[in-house]
């Protein structure tokens, strides 16, 4: 790859071939001016990229952050927009938010727990997250909205397992919708995913540790437009660390939900919490989360899209997930083709988050 003649504020990346959602366009031109991708080319500085292959930015539908290193991690492997599910204390979350030259962060906040679920039991957090009836779901989403949540989390479990009742969860669902917010509800289990589609949820992230989908709630994930975010990667470290046997399940709900036209985002759920069963390492994980989709049948495409233009879409993100013009200029520059094997996502030799190069 060869420079010429830098200029400020703007960069020509020549002769990379773009991927368009589908497939890779002819070698073309792609301008990065300032924060976004421009069309004129004048005064730019010149990359030639030799044929190498233009991703949008990655998308992670689900993380959890630590510190500022996290965020480092994160561009390092593409990865220029992050989702968080919960980054516990708020304190933490808010000192990582809106930092220019590394990864968008766009957060639930503090989730919406049960009284008796494991989360309760994470030091302060059962104190401001725990509802305790439906009264309380309007004003415990109002709080989360004028923090700046940019969607709710819900904790839900099977009926029993000490996540919210059913009417309480609704009543979550009913609030959180009256104030345009998405509801991503957790739910690891059958039972859990069931209550998940029964009180109306959005989006749902995991897949059940404890059996395959059953057809009816694959159904209705496609009936009701519901969108799967399965985090196989979480699924198959929890597995080995506790001796399961049920992540071929996982993979084979993964398949039906791919193969009944419901929408599968990528998302890796990486933490550094102490306490949990398996911590995916920041980055890295989200390159074995799009591997893992590609083993339940995703085509590579399916999975490249499953990181860019599906969570951008299904979090209503319209500003990336595509390289066009007027779009975030967030873009990751291949030396490999993932299209003809997906490891090639991890070949990586530059990033931009919102124009700014990732060093």
């Amino acid at each position: 790859m060869t420079v010429d003649s830098p200029a400020i504020g703007k960069t020509a990346l020549h002769n990379v071939r773009v991927f368009d959602g589908h497939g890779l366009t002819e070698p073309t031109t792609v301008v990065i001016d300032g924060a976004v991708i421009g069309t004129d080319a004048g005064g730019a500085e010149g990359i030639d990229g030799h044929g190498a292959i233009l991703l949008p930015g990655l998308i992670d539908a689900h993380v959890h952050l630590s510190g500022i290193e996290s965020l480092d991690r994160l561009a390092a492997h593409g990865v220029t927009t992050a989702l968080d599910m919960t980054t516990w204390p708020p304190e933490r979350l808010a000192a990582l938010r809106d930092r220019p030259g590394t990864t968008d962060i766009r957060s639930a906040g503090t989730p919406i727990i049960g009284e008796g679920g494991l989360h309760a039991q994470i030091p302060g957090m059962a104190e401001h997250a725990v509802i305790h009836g439906p009264d309380e779901a309007e004003a415990m989403v109002a709080e989360r909205a004028a923090a700046g949540s940019d969607y709710i989390k819900l904790m839900l479990e099977a009926p029993g397992e000490g996540g919210p009742d059913e009417a309480s969860a609704k009543a979550v669902v009913a609030a959180a919708h009256a104030q345009e917010l998405r509801i991503v509800a957790h739910a690891a289990s059958l039972g859990a995913y069931t209550l998940a589609l029964d009180v109306g949820a959005d989006i749902v992230t995991h897949v059940p540790a404890d059996g395959q989908l059953p057809a009816e709630d694959v159904r209705r994930m496609a009936a009701e437009h519901r969108v799967a975010a399965p985090t196989l990667v979480m699924m198959q470290g929890i597995a080995k660390a506790l001796g399961m046997l049920g992540f071929a399940d996982c993979l084979a709900s993964v398949a039906t939900l791919h193969a009944a036209g419901v929408p599968v985002l990528a998302g890796s759920d990486a933490n550094s919490e102490p306490g949990v069963p398996y911590q995916p390492p920041h980055g890295d994980s989200l390159h074995r989360e799009l591997e893992l989709l590609v083993t339940a049948g995703l085509s590579a495409a399916a999975a490249l899209r499953a990181a860019t233009t599906l969570p951008a879409q299904h979090f209503g993100l319209p500003d990336r997930g595509a390289i066009a013009p007027g779009m975030r200029a967030d873009l990751v520059l291949l030396e490999g083709d993932p299209l003809a094997d997906i490891h090639a996502t991890r070949a990586i030799t530059r990033v931009w988050c919102g124009g700014i190069a990732h060093v």
